[in-house]
């Protein structure tokens, strides 16, 4: 009994004393801190909440532990940061132009009797810019070429996606941190062929800043691949002093510059005009023919196209075609280069007259024929009822003499005379 009473002379005092801390604690000052997010450039809002605040000293402090304001009093010079309210509820500062070196931990401070504080944590976001696209290999028709989509900066990583005709070309994806940052590519290989030539491809950049928005960065395929040449010739024939005009279209990547006209086993005739890929000649004559080439050239191969010229001779036509024609070229060479309107003219009006002929003697021997026909089958007819009614005539004499009986010998013999 005299134990218990001195364990509790001794402990009263100290159950006293712990309950009066605990109503002290439940009565005294608080201090809470937010969290904030940001965009990088953008303005932050670093709030402390007090409570039950009896005007104790209140310290803000930055990520290294400097002190940024004492009691509302600015104690780091930096004009970033501005005291924006000082309450008993409530302080706030505000810091602008945020960059990803600001982010980390502000410590919120109340000093009493036993220090209080809490941590409000910054971050800091940052959107991707426009992408960039490289090229790793040229584009050669029949090869592959090799693009890369890059975006050198964002926190946290912006997604990247390569699109053609609205459908997404698979690649390889890679991150690299650069200090708070990341720098993400994405890399793909894709077989080109000439038709592919300024293909429109496009790269895709999202990211949680953007909300709903893309940024995209379009690119057109370079294919690079040899020339083709096509000479547009003139249309109809040409004869002697008339104009010839020759149009070289080449097509290529590069495009060719230099477009060069020769003529085969010749040169260029004198009144020859060569303008870019135009080539023109003026009063033609048959010493113009040959045949004439258009050829162009870049880094990747070289093509040509030929024309031959023939220039005619111009023959009036012959008004009576059955009649020879004294004036036609007599050698073989202007026979092969005549005006081929005239040679048709001339030429194809002696087979339309003996043709002509042919008919006229066949007609006129088939009318012949009907006609003997005919007349033939009429004498045949009328001599055949007289010899018909003869016989009629010779049975009636008989029979009547029959009848007689005496008289037939008398009949008989006049039948026979």
């Amino acid at each position: 009994m005299m134990a218990f009473s001195s364990f509790w002379k001794y402990c009263a005092p100290l159950s006293l004393l712990l309950l009066v801390s605990y109503s002290h604690t439940a009565r005294g000052q608080a201090v809470q801190a937010e969290n904030v997010t940001v965009l990088e450039g953008g303005t932050a809002q670093i709030s402390c909440r007090l409570q039950n605040y009896d005007g104790s000293i209140v310290v803000i402090q930055n990520p290294r532990r400097q002190t940024l304001f004492f009691n509302g009093t600015r104690a780091l010079k930096d004009d970033r940061f501005q005291m924006v309210l000082f309450s008993q509820q409530l302080v706030r500062i505000t810091l602008t132009n945020v960059s990803v070196s600001d982010e980390g931990g502000y410590f919120c401070q109340l000093y009493t009797d036993d220090t209080h504080h809490q941590v409000a944590t910054l971050s800091v976001v940052v959107p991707p810019e426009m992408p960039t696209v490289e090229v790793k290999t040229e584009a050669v028709e029949g090869g592959e070429v090799e693009l890369t989509c890059l975006s050198p900066r964002s926190k946290p990583p912006a997604t990247l996606r390569w699109v053609r005709d609205r459908r997404e070309i698979p690649g390889v994806i890679s991150q690299q941190e650069n200090g708070k940052t990341v720098s993400v590519s994405n890399t793909i290989r894709i077989p080109v062929e000439r038709k592919d030539n300024g293909a429109a491809l496009s790269c895709e950049a999202s990211h949680p800043a953007l909300v709903a928005q893309k940024r995209v960065r379009h690119y057109s395929l370079d294919v690079h691949f040899a020339p083709t040449v096509k000479i547009i010739p003139p249309q109809g024939i040409l004869r002697e002093g008339d104009s010839l005009s020759l149009t070289c279209s080449v097509t290529g990547n590069p495009l060719p510059r230099d477009i060069q006209w020769s003529r085969v086993n010749d040169t260029l005739p004198e009144r020859a005009e060569k303008t870019a890929n135009i080539l023109q000649v003026s009063r033609l004559s048959q010493s113009h023919n040959g045949t004439y080439l258009c050829q162009a050239h870049n880094n990747y191969g070289r093509a040509a196209d030929h024309y031959t010229l023939l220039v005619y001779v111009f023959v009036p036509p012959n008004p009576h075609p059955a009649i020879a024609h004294p004036t036609l070229p007599s050698s073989s060479f202007a026979k092969e280069y005549e005006d081929p309107g005239a040679v048709v003219e001339t030429h194809s009006a002696v087979p339309y007259a003996v043709i002509g002929g042919i008919l006229a003697l066949l007609v006129f021997t088939v009318i012949c024929v009907l006609i003997v026909t005919i007349w033939c089958s009429v004498r045949q007819k009328g001599s055949y009822l007289t010899h018909e009614a003869s016989g009629l005539d010779e049975h009636g004499e008989v029979q009547e003499a029959f009848l007689n009986g005496n008289d037939a010998s008398q009949g008989k013999k006049e039948y026979l005379l």
